[in-house]
């Protein structure tokens, strides 16, 4: 499994993907929930993510979080301010 792969790798942050339906293969709410709960290093999730199920990810337990279309600037401006790589919960 990649996780584990990524543990013996010693790294510190795991970045998981497609959490929301962006891809064909987007994981869903649940089975990344699910997937979480295989280590104890810190997550971030990623894909699909933008302001309307933001606050789902309240329901999980992640360090963080990122966005393409959440932090790139749209043609009515940008939709957040902050300039990040990746938000922390």
């Amino acid at each position: 499994m990649e996780i584990k792969k990524k543990e013996l790798q010693k790294v510190d942050i795991i970045f998981i993907a497609s959490i929301f339906k962006k891809k064909k293969t987007y994981l869903g709410l649940n089975k990344f929930k699910l997937l979480t709960k295989l280590t104890k290093k810190k997550i971030v999730a990623l894909g699909g993510i933008n302001k309307r199920n933001l606050k789902q990810l309240n329901l999980t337990n992640i360090y963080g979080y990122s966005g393409i279309n959440l932090f790139s600037a749209k043609k009515n401006g940008p939709q957040n301010l902050r300039a990040v790589k990746f938000s922390k919960m």
